[in-house]
């Protein structure tokens, strides 16, 4: 009978938890006197949920990286840097997958393992994009495909839109603007690229699936995937799962994200999750070495990715084997990622985050001025007290 267990809570989907299990029973051969048990929470929970409260239950945490700053500040979570050796987190940070590994970063102390990459991409059905004359590259050519597309039985363009989603999108084209939002102290964006992206944003709601407004990514997914419904979206944080020929009744392939006048892809928003330690673990030498565990580079490329999760490590990324098994996802988007735009996390901007998205979902739903919405967005981010962002 084991002698340590750790109970862990990742998120439901196979991306998320099937591949922890798949971890944990692999680890229990090679550490028989240690047993670990995940359980799951929704994905709304993985984005919402407070840390604090789950680390109250549980000595590992599959986490994102926005509430890093929140965790320095209410030491909920066990600083890695002091319970796994430097030579870890170095190699860790050498095969990070764009900033996956500098995410967990803050505060002078690294709060969790990159052990999942992932951030905005574009997805497409290859049947049905083909039928429709090829890719769209860039923001106009969606736009066009979307309005043309618009109202159709099949094949239409979509785009995941609850509040969430709805604010990582106006982030993402921001970015393809030239300009990250959340890096200025006294304001989201300038109201240039502010109004430019709004525009975009309520161009492609307009146009896009029904439903786009009542789905987020892997719900996105599954109706691309198990429909002819969508044919091309273009943003979303990807799903290799998808990729994987089996997994659904159609496969979905990915791409960069479109650019913006044809210039160079400047990268989406960076998403991914990590394995954290709580602060009240009775093992936390334990739960360092599983971990480590997880994170490391042949557990990453074997049992964690068959198990159905999306590697953090940038090893399994470029391998074969896991290319040829998910139609090539990870190298038709990593160069993607590696300009992925890195989120504020300071202490407050999840709860920023989380209003402005409601903020702009309620703008894309029921109209108002673009400055009017902008206005509210940056009397949120001052109230916020953004000062202390890293």
């Amino acid at each position: 009978m084991p002698e340590i267990e750790l109970r862990g809570i990742s998120w439901d989907h196979p991306r998320g938890h099937d591949c922890m299990v798949a971890t944990a029973e692999a680890y229990a051969a090679v550490q028989p006197d240690v047993r670990i048990v995940w359980k799951t929470r929704s994905l709304q929970d993985f984005a919402d949920f407070p840390v604090q409260k789950l680390a109250e239950t549980y000595d590992l945490l599959v986490i994102d990286h926005p509430f890093v700053g929140f965790a320095a500040d209410d030491g909920c979570l066990l600083p890695l840097d002091q319970v796994i050796a430097a030579a870890v987190l170095a190699h860790q940070a050498a095969n990070s997958v764009g900033p996956s590994h500098r995410s967990y970063h803050y505060g002078g102390h690294h709060w969790a393992l990159a052990t999942d990459a992932a951030g905005h991409v574009s997805a497409y059905r290859p049947d049905l994009i083909e039928e429709l004359g090829g890719l769209p590259r860039t923001w106009e050519e969606v736009l066009a495909l979307a309005e043309a597309r618009r109202g159709q039985d099949r094949a239409q363009v979509a785009n995941p839109l609850i509040p969430i989603d709805a604010l990582m999108s106006f982030c993402s084209i921001c970015a393809a603007a030239g300009e990250a939002p959340f890096q200025e102290p006294d304001q989201v964006v300038s109201r240039s690229v502010g109004r430019q992206a709004l525009r975009m944003l309520r161009a492609l709601k307009d146009a896009a699936h029904p439903e786009s407004m009542k789905r987020n990514p892997p719900r996105t997914l599954d109706l691309m995937s198990n429909t002819d419904d969508i044919a091309f979206v273009p943003l979303l944080f990807g799903y290799s799962n998808y990729a994987q020929p089996g997994f659904r009744a159609h496969t979905i392939r990915f791409t960069g994200v479109p650019t913006i006048g044809g210039g160079a892809s400047r990268g989406g928003i960076l998403g991914g999750a990590g394995v954290a330690i709580s602060a009240r673990t009775k093992y936390p030498e334990a739960a360092a070495a599983y971990a480590s565990y997880v994170a490391s580079p042949d557990v990453q490329r074997g049992v964690y990715f068959d198990g159905g999760g999306q590697p953090g490590h940038r090893a399994a990324w470029l391998d074969e084997r896991v290319n040829a098994a998910s139609s090539d996802f990870y190298q038709d988007t990593l160069a993607n990622l590696d300009h992925a735009y890195l989120r504020p996390r300071y202490h407050g901007f999840m709860e920023t985050q989380e209003r402005s998205g409601e903020l702009v979902h309620q703008w894309l739903a029921e109209g108002d001025t673009a400055n009017a919405l902008l206005d509210r967005l940056d009397t949120l981010y001052r109230e916020s007290e953004p000062g202390g962002k890293e």
